[in-house]
């Protein structure tokens, strides 16, 4: 520092061209740290700074300290006589009521590697999270925040915030080359700030947008991004070298559908994970699957309309406190599916649309990026960088927050180009199709990217067309033409309409409708299914599960018991939503979720609820003891029916075979109000008896405990194809397991 009582060092004029000046005090400057900061001159080094509000602004270094002269507008500036930039140089600012120093933002170089900006050009940065967005770091020496948006529209950004007053004019970003990208990095911003980007699109215009990478946001309906960095010590090393031992398709899956912000209204992530985990592993599912927790404006949309693609919601906590909950459940043994949505996104003016001017996330054709269905808009997939933000996005999850699976919502809308559109509303592509081959890429790309980079993780498809090859690899190509999508799994639409409205009907009338529980039987091994029973099946006046069901209260119970029972014991993996497990008969509402009370001693028809739970843990642990019901879900060798014509009996029986060396399961449902007394079944041979495993009809469930408690042994009497038979007992409107002795 300058001596006390020494004089300053000489200083000389620097001001900032016109020209810069105008478009820096615009917002229209495309390189402010070429004219700010500090630059060799004619005689001395010029050091430049734009500090609105500013009454004064010093440049102070280790043996330094000189008073920059004020040129109007918040500018400063002067020429000092030094023969290099001081190393670390701060700047001193007056204000009205306070002072701070800080080092100068316009000093430093490029905090984005040419690596990274190599890998966003070419679309292929895979961990891009890494790159863009909000970062804390330590640059150069300097703790601050590096912020990065790719805009390549913009004639300028600025970041504005609650660390300047949310005023962007000092705060100009520089545009790095050609790639879109503009950088900045803040010193002494941290963790806590809010912050959003100030756009000048190309008309000259201002917009202020949330990040597209905000790792955390405020809570809606407030909607800046927070300058974030994780803490979380992740306590699940054990499961994560576990889970990739057994593929997903091969293993025992059965998966409780969540919607988190109305399991229990009003528990924050960590309230949730005192109590979630326990509930889950007492009922004795694998996994739960959670509606989509990524940031979004309107609860009514239960999060399938994001806005903050790389954010937990902050409605029930910070990042910090999700990954807590993610880690408690995984220390239970459960595994933990998310809902994830790349198929639109809403028309927010401070999110994603038209997000520097014009078209970027969405497809330039409004007819293309306007989805028919929703009001929102649809992603350009034949974008490099798009595709990127999303391919990138699958893997944030899968890495940062441990997820076991994501659920792909919208995928038929996704892939084909006449969507719910007529004719003469969409354009058919290069081959004439409607196949939406930048969709199907992007797809193929994300599952090979997730499946690489994050081994044991499951990536399902919301998928409800015959599309051939969901689940198949994609370098195995198919009969159209296309390589499979990469799936893992998808859900089978076609088995829960047809079994939904199968079990509507009454009894009586059911023979007519026989064929639409048996039919899945004829596509079972087309893809690798989940079965699932999901929150849009039991909302907005689709009533319950137990409410579609026909007959009294008893009935209904019973057929929703025995529907149960044949799900689990059908090929393919199962999903169950939220207070299905406890015959809820309302619908859900996300305003009020679950009727809990219902499971309260005090009421009086609690143990016809709590009799429907004890069964849906029942199931779970047969299920997960039996190799039969799972072992072999995708090969056409490990189901045999024994009888699926028996229409007028509306009964339903068959064989599941487990892996070599292992023992058969029986599954017989029925499906009529009545007792069948001996009734017959051809059995395989090589078995001396059989013995219930699990009946829906005992007392324990709520039934009328017609069972069968002593082994069964075949008689010598042929029946359906097979040289002996079993005479069972078949209770009203059940489910029956039996296997060997």
């Amino acid at each position: 520092m300058t001596a006390p009582g020494a004089a300053p060092p000489p200083v000389t004029d620097s001001p900032v061209p016109e020209s810069d000046r105008a478009r820096l005090l615009s917002g229209t400057h495309h390189d402010p740290h070429g004219v700010l900061g500090a630059h060799p001159v004619p005689g001395g080094i010029a050091f430049r700074a734009l500090r609105p509000y500013a009454k004064a602004v010093a440049v102070v270094a280790e043996d330094l300290r000189a008073e920059l002269r004020d040129d109007g507008d918040g500018f400063f500036s002067a020429v000092l006589p030094l023969r290099a930039v001081p190393d670390g140089y701060r700047l001193h600012i007056t204000y009205e009521e306070t002072e701070l120093e800080i080092y100068d933002a316009y000093s430093f170089l490029p905090s984005l590697g040419d690596f990274d900006l190599h890998l966003i050009g070419e679309g292929r940065h895979e961990q891009l999270w890494t790159a863009l967005g909000a970062r804390p770091m330590v640059h150069q020496g300097a703790t601050g925040t590096r912020f990065a948006v790719w805009a390549p529209n913009a004639r300028g950004v600025r970041i504005v915030g609650s660390f300047n007053f949310w005023d962007g004019t000092g705060f100009p970003m520089r545009s790095l080359g050609g790639t879109g990208i503009w950088e900045l990095f803040v010193p002494s911003v941290g963790e806590g700030e809010l912050y959003k980007f100030e756009i000048t699109r190309p008309d000259g215009s201002t917009t202020l947008r949330a990040d597209p990478l905000a790792r955390r946001t405020e809570t809606p309906p407030a909607n800046s991004s927070v300058v974030h960095e994780s803490h979380h010590e992740w306590h699940d090393a054990e499961w994560l070298a576990r889970r990739a031992e057994m593929a997903a398709h091969e293993a025992p899956f059965s998966v409780y559908e969540v919607h988190l912000a109305s399991w229990r209204p009003g528990l924050t992530y960590r309230q949730l994970a005192e109590q979630l985990p326990a509930y889950v592993a007492d009922l004795g599912f694998t996994h739960v699957e959670l509606m989509p927790v990524a940031e979004h404006p309107f609860g009514g949309s239960w999060g399938y309309q994001v806005t903050g693609f790389y954010a937990p919601t902050a409605r029930l906590g910070t990042p910090d406190d999700f990954k807590f909950l993610v880690d408690a459940l995984h220390r239970a043994g459960i595994g933990v599916l998310m809902d994830w949505v790349p198929a639109h996104f809403p028309r927010d003016d401070w999110a994603l649309a038209e997000f520097d001017g014009r078209p970027l996330y969405e497809h330039e054709d409004p007819a293309r990026s306007a989805h028919p269905d929703w009001g929102t808009l649809e992603f350009d997939y034949g974008r490099k960088e798009v595709r990127n933000f999303l391919v990138a996005n699958a893997s944030y999850w899968c890495e940062e927050f441990h997820i076991d699976g994501l659920r792909v919502d919208a995928v038929a809308s996704m892939l084909y180009l006449d969507y719910s559109r007529e004719d003469g509303q969409w354009t058919p592509n290069e081959h004439g199709g409607r196949e939406n081959l930048d969709a199907v890429a992007f797809l193929q790309e994300m599952n090979a990217t997730v499946y690489r980079r994050s081994p044991g993780v499951v990536t399902i498809a919301e998928e409800s067309t015959a599309w051939d090859g969901v689940t198949r690899a994609t370098h195995h190509q198919g009969p159209g033409g296309f390589g499979g999508l990469g799936f893992g799994l998808k859900w089978n639409m076609g088995w829960m309409h047809d079994s939904l409205d199968y079990v509507s009907k009454e009894p009586v009338h059911r023979k007519y409708h026989h064929n639409e529980m048996t039919f899945s039987m004829v596509y079972a091994y087309s893809e690798n299914y989940v079965l699932p029973i999901s929150h849009d099946e039991v909302v907005h006046g689709k009533r319950s599960l137990v409410s579609k069901m026909p007959g009294d209260w008893w009935q209904q119970r019973a057929n929703q018991r025995a529907y149960l029972g044949f799900m689990w014991a059908h090929p393919g993996k199962q999903l169950l939503f939220m207070g299905q497990e406890f015959a809820q008969g309302a619908e859900w509402s996300e305003a009020h979720g679950p009727d809990w009370w219902l499971l309260d001693p005090a009421y009086g028809a609690e143990p016809d609820h709590r009799g429907m739970r004890d069964l849906v843990r029942e199931l779970n642990t047969v299920y997960r003891r039996e190799g039969a019901l799972w072992q072999r879900d995708t090969d056409p060798e490990g189901f045999a029916w024994v009888d699926g014509d028996a229409a007028e009996d509306n009964v339903f029986a068959f064989l599941r075979y487990p892996a070599e060396g292992g023992t058969p399961l029986l599954a017989v449902s029925h499906f009529s109000p009545v007792v069948r007394h001996a009734y017959r079944l051809g059995m395989p041979d090589g078995f001396g008896a059989w013995q219930e495993v699990l009946n829906t009809d005992e007392a324990r469930f709520g039934g009328g405990d017609v069972t069968s408690p002593d082994p069964l042994k075949p008689d010598p009497v042929p029946s359906h194809g097979r040289p002996a038979s079993l005479r069972l007992t078949l209770p009203p409107l059940a489910t029956v397991w039996l296997r060997p002795v």
